[in-house]
């Protein structure tokens, strides 16, 4: 389905390895640190404090939400199971409706679910939830059988499930607000970009475009020769760094990857910035690489960075499965009369079949069948060369912002992503899934790039990055990143987590046309 706003992958940093600073002269070890030298391992005295204050603010609303979420949770078990009285028999689990919510945060805090490297972007907080909920109900069933205490099952079933649910759209709803307040330029990090100038400037394009990272450029280092980056003040050359942070008072430095700076010159660098409190950002060249993939694992004494292939088989791919046909014959069963009364609406208002039926390639190359309910007029194919010039598409789709031979009904359906909705059908016969990318055309598939083929490693999806980020209105380059970047890093939380984010993006309708 259609979509607006990518939840895109985390902001865990990748910290490229050296091979560690040479053996200390025994002399240098043994004589007393020169005054001039002081400074590394003190904070400047007039230094600004650039920890950001929303941050802390957003982590002690967390904290209460889930106070909140682990009260109703408990309370609602309570009531359904007990009533409103509180007896003899019902006591003791009042008194565990009453604690439910401290154990229940104090878990997410076990599980790290408050650290802000896993908050703000990405699907890592949300998966932590999920273990957190998890691992409170094997617990509660391991004291229970081992005490063996008479715990009403109903109780845990209704509480923590509960909880743990309502913890996670809590988050969600939470990281919506903050986005909505990037947007407006608030909440943001302000950050100085070392590299070249060409990494320079595609770096600050994607952060400018995709404000929901929070990430805001104001101001850049470059090698001593350079023509500058357009929209972007130049503070100085790669020795300026710490200058540079004074200057435009920011709080984080990315530095891209880059001959120049080795890691002795960055060790150094992460010093100076350490007495600030400064960020440090190590842009690696696997941009597109989760940091869920990627392990440092020392070999012979030096740190070394291992990359793991991506999960595009195996146990998890099995569960995928079965969660989409499940959830697609479900949800075919639930809507069937919305279907039928959107079947009627096409039929009523232009002549036609009320499925549109056409060919699409999907997982390894094979083509399938996909079914959509129509939005054009009959002869639309026939029309294609008439409106070819209208096209607005920069790559090999073929997109048309108002194109005249979509029906009144079908704008709507279109708007709605409605017209989507037979493509269910398509997942429960297995050849597309819930989430994956945009399904191609065989001759869009024949202009693909080499790079590009690499989508066709997984199933299409009825919604996916590309269709979550802005739709026909994204750049055909970036749609092609962020497929690929979904079929790198695939995983069931970045499922529910784009799942969630259509709900919310097609009642925006941005980009559907």
């Amino acid at each position: 389905m259609r979509a607006g706003s990518p939840e895109e992958p985390d902001e865990t940093t990748l910290t490229l390895a050296s091979a560690g600073p040479p053996p200390p002269d025994p002399a240098a070890v043994a004589a007393p640190i020169n005054p001039p030298y002081r400074s590394l391992f003190r904070r400047a005295p007039a230094a600004p404090r650039r920890r950001l204050g929303w941050a802390g603010r957003y982590v002690r609303g967390l904290v209460l939400a889930d106070l909140a979420v682990g009260l109703a949770g408990g309370g609602l078990a309570f009531g359904v199971r007990f009533g409103q009285t509180v007896t003899a028999y019902n006591r003791i689990y009042f008194l565990l409706t009453v604690l439910l919510p401290l154990v229940f945060t104090g878990a997410l805090a076990l599980n790290r679910a408050y650290e802000r490297r896993y908050l703000f972007v990405g699907s890592e907080e949300y998966a932590r939830v999920i273990r957190a909920g998890l691992g409170l109900i094997a617990a509660a069933a391991i004291v229970a059988y081992a005490l063996e205490l008479p715990l009403a099952r109903s109780y845990v079933v209704l509480a923590l499930p509960t909880a743990t649910a309502t913890g996670v759209l809590v988050r969600f709803a939470l990281r919506k607000r903050l986005h909505r307040a990037r947007r407006r330029g608030e909440c943001l990090r302000r950050v100085i970009v070392v590299g070249h100038e060409l990494a320079v400037l595609h770096l600050t394009r994607q952060l400018r475009r995709e404000r929901y990272h929070g990430l805001e450029v104001v101001g850049a280092c470059l090698p001593p020769v350079h023509d500058g980056v357009a929209g972007v003040p130049v503070y100085g050359t790669f020795d300026d760094v710490a200058e540079a942070v004074a200057a435009a008072g920011a709080d984080t430095v990315i530095v891209l990857s880059c001959p120049e700076l080795d890691g002795v010159r960055l060790r150094r660098l992460a010093w100076h910035l350490e007495r600030d409190d400064t960020d440090l950002i190590v842009a690696s060249a696997l941009v597109d690489v989760a940091g869920g993939r990627t392990t440092i694992r020392p070999v012979d004494g030096l740190p070394m960075l291992h990359v793991e292939h991506p999960r595009l088989a195996g146990g998890s791919r099995v569960v995928k499965e079965l969660v989409d046909r499940v959830a697609a014959s479900a949800m075919l069963v639930l809507l069937c009369p919305v279907l039928l009364a959107l079947a009627a609406l096409v039929r009523a208002t232009s002549p036609g079949p009320v499925l549109f039926r056409q060919g699409r390639v999907g997982r390894g190359g094979r083509e399938f069948v996909m079914l959509k309910f129509r939005t054009m007029y009959g002869d639309a194919e026939e029309r294609r060369r008439e409106v070819a010039h209208l096209n607005e598409s920069d790559g090999v789709l073929f997109k048309i912002r108002q194109d005249p031979r979509i029906t009144p009904a079908g704008r709507i359906l279109r708007r709605l992503s409605l017209d989507e909705l037979p493509q269910l059908g398509n997942v429960v016969l297995g050849h597309m899934s819930l989430v994956g990318p945009r399904p191609p055309l065989p001759r869009e598939v024949a202009a693909y790039p080499d790079d590009a083929l690499r989508r066709l490693a997984v199933k299409p999806g009825l919604t996916g990055l590309w269709q979550v980020s802005g739709r026909s209105d994204l750049p055909w380059e970036e749609a092609v990143r962020l497929d690929l970047w979904y079929v790198e890093n695939w995983s069931l939380s970045l499922d529910v987590v784009i799942l969630l984010r259509t709900l919310t993006a097609v009642a925006r309708g941005s980009g559907a046309y």
